[in-house]
């Protein structure tokens, strides 16, 4: 997902460096794509919160009574947390950007039109 996220942006960026685009079709097919990368990221805050609340239970249950097990498992799930955070962010960052896009796109459309 974040290499498609990467490359749609870019092409949207391309896109909008350029004065010859139908801007309805362009916006139109822009806001699909974006409601998918909105769903996806959606997604991932759910799966990244679960994980950090499951990481804040296991490290209070290793303070209460350590074992072996609980400190592998606090590690297990920090290893899984740390991507999840950074995936969660490459995402959040990138649909933030294209709501600038989108911003450019309709100005460009308006500038048209006028």
């Amino acid at each position: 997902m974040e290499h498609r996220i990467l490359n749609y942006r870019k092409y949207i960026d391309e896109l909008i460096s350029q004065d010859n685009s139908d801007w309805d079709a362009v916006i139109k097919e822009h806001l699909i794509q974006v409601s998918f990368f909105q769903h996806e990221r959606l997604i991932h805050l759910i799966v990244t919160v679960t994980f950090a609340l499951l990481e804040m239970i296991v490290i209070a249950l290793s303070v209460v009574s350590f074992t072996i097990a609980v400190g592998l498992l606090a590690i297990a799930l920090l290893v899984l947390l740390i991507p999840y955070i950074r995936h969660y962010y490459i995402l959040e960052n990138e649909v933030q950007k294209m709501y600038g896009q989108y911003d450019r796109m309709v100005e460009k459309r308006d500038r048209k039109v006028s």
